[in-house]
């Protein structure tokens, strides 16, 4: 079952006092980022952010599930604890403080020279 937009829509709606919040439609599901780091996923209307220690301390108890078959478990947040938009940002900007740096994408430049290359190359 995926995500209804609905859902994603009310879920933006409770963590926009952060201002850093959005969600990239992945796969059917959606991929949670603050200030384009992703922290989180959801999947068949339910949350699941990336494990940390400080996010377990401030679910209690917490739970874990898995967002898709084969996923590493992460901190499952139902849809009904989604109502307390204050703790639920609180939630989401501790674990996000808790996780490293996005690593830096590769430069557009090498890949436009990779390509020139094999062009070039086609052409002999």
């Amino acid at each position: 079952m995926a995500t209804s937009a609905g859902t994603a829509d009310f879920l933006l709606e409770q963590l926009a006092p952060l201002g850093t919040a959005s969600l990239r439609r992945m796969f059917g599901e959606y991929c949670l980022y603050i200030s384009g780091a992703p922290v989180g996923l959801v999947c068949d209307d339910q949350l699941y952010l990336k494990p940390t220690e400080a996010g377990s301390a401030l679910c209690s108890p917490p739970r874990e599930g898995h967002p898709y078959p084969g996923a590493k478990p992460h901190l499952l947040i139902t849809a009904d604890l989604w109502e307390d938009g204050a703790w639920l940002c609180q939630l989401v900007t501790v674990t996000a403080g808790c996780l490293p740096p996005p690593k830096p994408k590769a430069k557009a430049k090498a890949k436009t020279k990779a390509k020139s290359k094999s062009k070039a190359k086609a052409k002999r």
